[in-house]
């Protein structure tokens, strides 16, 4: 998060109370099925999301072979989840909307075959606007797709077309239509702090995605990621001071619309939170099949983080020998609480005390040393019952985390 001032956070080295060599977890934590597509029509030059340009066009995705993957990945997996119930499902990529209908349809058939879905799981589908089609939609929503999540980052055609979208506004106010007329539950992603842009030019764009109607905003300061070609070409950006104008005007524009500053960069009107999303930031268990995705599984042996192998090619082959993990680390006790807050504090109401020691293994006295240190800066507020960030510690997260970070 971009901040405008400096809170000296530099502290001696915290004593700790002694910890188990490896997390007593009592209940294994709710469970999320995170499904990569990996393809997009073109790479956007912020994006540093593993996708991959389909270079010959949308007909030389080897979908197919793909989907037998996807499941075969899956079927894999399931020693590692078994018998457990999955809470949701997330479509994310990439560009999943260049899935056909019938391929998607095998797919979301697949997944009910093998894992004991939820009748009322959250099911989510990344859409971009430059992919949208009406009839491919409605075939999404008959398969069970019941949240659309659509990539609009601006509806000005001139900041579109420096983000290199292949949408624009136009496309992108028809695709909200589309959405709505068929999904209950539509979120739109925003960026601010774009190239030359001021507080109106960012309040615009947000006031046409309010009157959409749309439930849930995803509203994301525009960063320079490594390996990117905006890192390596910067555009004119606005300076720190006036990105943190834009993100002041944007909250407080959408808290006098009803919507819930619910996490870092999430709002949404009561009810409407993403499941799926949440079950991240309170530190559950999902399952991460496709190329490059990313897991996280708990047992009574401990936490495993995992990721499969990252390029489509490479992935594809895995399918041959069923070996799709390209990485796998049991997390150590002393990563756990860094790990958990790195996550529960994006959430502006924070966590409850409780959750600590469900989903770490481990007691909350390992990071009372810390909580008194964040709590004497005006960062955290702690309560009988939870632990959540301030205003202040919302502001300076980044700061706020770092306490938390240990050598050992």
């Amino acid at each position: 998060m971009t901040s405008r001032r400096v809170i000296p956070l530099a502290v001696a080295p915290a004593p700790r109370d002694a910890a188990p060599e490896r997390p007593q977890l009592t209940a294994s934590p709710p469970l999320s099925l995170y499904v990569h597509y990996p393809w997009c029509v073109r790479k956007c030059p912020y994006c540093d999301f593993n996708s991959h340009t389909a270079r010959g066009g949308t007909g030389d995705i080897p979908e197919a072979p793909y989907i037998d993957a996807l499941l075969a990945d899956l079927e894999t997996a399931l020693p590692q989840v078994w018998g457990r119930r999955v809470h949701s499902v997330f479509f994310g990529g990439g560009t999943p909307s260049l899935m056909s209908a019938a391929g998607f349809d095998r797919l979301l058939t697949g997944i009910r075959m093998l894992l004991p879905l939820d009748p009322l799981a959250e099911i989510t589908l990344e859409a971009n606007p430059g992919t949208v089609e009406a009839g491919r939609f409605r075939d999404y929503r008959a398969a069970g797709v019941n949240r659309l999540s659509l990539g609009i980052q601006s509806f000005d055609d001139a900041q579109l077309v420096r983000l290199g979208r292949i949408h624009d506004g136009r496309e992108a106010r028809v695709a909200i239509d589309t959405a709505l007329a068929l999904f209950d539950r539509v979120n739109l992603d925003l960026m601010y702090a774009l190239p030359e842009q001021g507080v109106d030019a960012a309040l615009a764009d947000l006031d046409i995605a309010l009157a959409s109607g749309a439930s849930h905003l995803s509203c994301y300061h525009l960063t320079l990621e490594p390996n990117t070609p905006f890192y390596r070409a910067p555009p004119p950006l606005p300076d720190a001071d006036q990105s943190a104008d834009m993100q002041d005007a944007i909250e407080a524009r959408l808290a006098d619309a009803g919507f819930r500053h619910y996490e870092t960069s999430a709002f949404a009107r009561p009810g409407q939170e993403c499941v799926h999303n949440l079950n991240y930031w309170m530190f559950g268990d999902y399952l991460g099949i496709g190329a490059g995705a990313h897991g996280k599984l708990s047992s009574h042996e401990g936490i495993v983080r995992e990721m499969r192998h990252k390029h489509p090619a490479r992935y594809l082959d895995a399918a041959k020998t069923r070996d799709f993990v390209q990485e796998r680390r049991d997390v150590g006790v002393a990563e756990l609480p860094f790990e958990f807050l790195m996550n529960a504090l994006r959430l502006t109401a924070g966590f409850p005390r409780r959750l600590f020691a469900e989903r770490t293994g481990l007691p909350l006295a390992v990071i009372e040393p810390e909580l008194g240190q964040a709590r004497e800066r005006g960062l955290v507020e702690i309560t009988a019952d939870d632990i959540r960030p301030t205003e202040r510690g919302r502001m300076f997260l980044n700061d706020l985390l770092t306490l938390f970070l240990r050598d050992d």
